[in-house]
């Protein structure tokens, strides 16, 4: 059985090139700004995980991970009682998921990959069956699909800022031309600068932004309805289309707690 180690700073020098994890952590539990010497990816496989650093929110509920490269500062915040399974990979491996922050879908076979790796020894044999889970496991990981589950923020601090106002209170009437006021900008300059720094189009980004908030609401058990009209949408179907345009699916049919398989007495922390 694996044995157990207290932190992800603690594998930056295990000669192997991927370590699994696994912990448990309570609802509303939050793990405050950190970084580790080697890229992590965490799985939610029961709740909703929030991760942010300096450049925007990332939302993994059940059935989806968030990749936080090595050395980048980030903070995490658990919706509901959350089981991950998590990566710490080197620089090598972590090539398969690149050096920016990303949610991507897991497989069910990455599922089971990732339940088998964090059950391997850490000094597991790299030529061995351990070390196979570990070889596909990486390669699925680079064949994963990216999901819309991220929310980048903008580098002007004052433009930030209004983001962060409007994620406290999100209202998906709030305009271009309210916003560019807001700024002391006209609609054009406002546009642009706004694609420039966030990637995304505003109303792209205010869709974004509802999604992540309603997210963990949602895994909280809140009505559809309560959501939507607190979220300013004329009805229950107009944020339940935008849902299932963005996740595939309405909100009514999304699995925030898929049937948790069993954890070995081996399980590590982690932070």
């Amino acid at each position: 059985m694996a044995e157990h180690w207290k932190t992800p700073d603690q594998y930056d020098h295990v000669p192997r090139a991927v370590v699994g994890n696994a912990h448990t952590y309570p609802p509303s539990f939050e793990v405050d700004w950190h970084s580790h010497g080697r890229g992590q990816l965490v799985y939610a496989e029961t709740g909703v995980v929030i991760l942010m650093n300096s450049d925007g929110t990332w939302v993994a509920p059940p059935e989806r991970a968030v990749w936080t490269p090595a050395n980048r500062l980030h903070s995490l915040r658990t919706v509901g009682e959350v089981t991950t399974r998590s990566l710490l990979l080197d620089a090598e491996a972590a090539k398969a998921l690149g050096d920016t922050s990303i949610v991507i879908a897991i497989s069910p076979l990455v599922r089971q990959l990732l339940i088998a790796a964090s059950d391997v020894p850490v000094d597991y044999d790299p030529g061995g069956r351990d070390g196979l889970v570990m070889d596909l496991l990486v390669a699925e990981l680079g064949r994963a699909p990216r999901v819309p589950l991220s929310l980048p923020l903008p580098q002007s601090e004052k433009l930030a800022a209004r983001c962060r106002a409007f994620l406290a209170t999100p209202d998906i009437h709030e305009s271009i031309d309210g916003w560019a006021d807001a700024m002391g900008m006209d609609r054009r300059a406002f546009t642009r600068a706004f694609r420039k720094q966030t990637g995304l189009s505003f109303g792209a980004w205010r869709q974004q932004a509802c999604l992540l908030v309603a997210l963990p609401r949602l895994a909280d058990g809140e009505s559809v309805t309560t959501i939507a009209l607190d979220m300013g949408y004329d009805s229950p179907a107009a944020f339940s289309t935008m849902f299932r345009r963005l996740l595939g699916v309405p909100p009514s049919r999304y699995d925030y707690a898929p049937p948790r398989a069993q954890h070995g007495e081996g399980d590590r922390p982690e932070r």
